[in-house]
């Protein structure tokens, strides 16, 4: 069962990698022609205007949750890396609540502007804007339930100490492995001797 569940997780979250790399190369490749058309033949798809915006709000709604799994978002760490270990743990638990608490909040106002949001549609090709802005459902609901395992994985003490900055600066993943190696490197040569 636990390795059926992750083969789903794991699968979910490739799907969303997939989307956005579709939506990164939607909103490239109609610009681009836009820009072509515009500059070379002074005309243009109307429709490539509209399916890049689109395009963005998913890819920025997606890339929310696959930067929540992978603790990739942007971060302050000065006071909560001071703290003991306790303190981290209270820290990253009162933030994980703060973070369901506001994805829960989108789920909330987006099902209240439901009928809205599905009645009105886009200028040029008359879609549904609930096509659009839906993606917040999917966005509130991986944030709330992420936010709910890591709150339930803290009270179970499952959190690794690595796991409670949330912050990981660009490239400082290899130097702290490369330290890790180091340390472990310096303490089996301080046994040998």
């Amino acid at each position: 069962m636990k390795d059926f569940l992750h083969a789903v997780r794991s699968g979910f979250y490739r799907l969303l990698e997939v989307i956005l790399v579709i939506s990164m190369v939607v909103m490239f490749v109609l610009v681009f022609l836009n820009v072509m058309l515009r500059i070379f033949f002074n005309t243009g798809i109307d429709f490539a205007e509209e399916i890049p915006r689109f395009a963005f709000i998913w890819m920025t709604f997606v890339g929310a949750v696959i930067g929540m799994n992978k603790h990739t978002h942007l971060g302050v760490d000065m006071v909560v890396a001071a703290l003991p270990v306790f303190g981290r743990k209270v820290c990253w638990g009162i933030s994980q609540v703060i973070m369901t608490v506001c994805s829960l909040y989108m789920l909330y106002g987006t099902w209240m502007q439901h009928e809205i949001i599905a009645s009105n549609a886009s200028p040029v090709l008359q879609l549904s804007m609930l096509w659009v802005y839906g993606v917040s459902y999917l966005t509130g609901t991986a944030i709330t339930i992420i936010c709910l395992s890591n709150i339930v994985r803290l009270l179970l003490g499952q959190v690794d100490e690595s796991e409670l900055i949330d912050v990981q600066e660009e490239g400082m993943e290899e130097a702290h492995e490369i330290e890790k190696e180091m340390a472990e490197h310096a303490s089996h040569g301080g046994n040998k001797a």
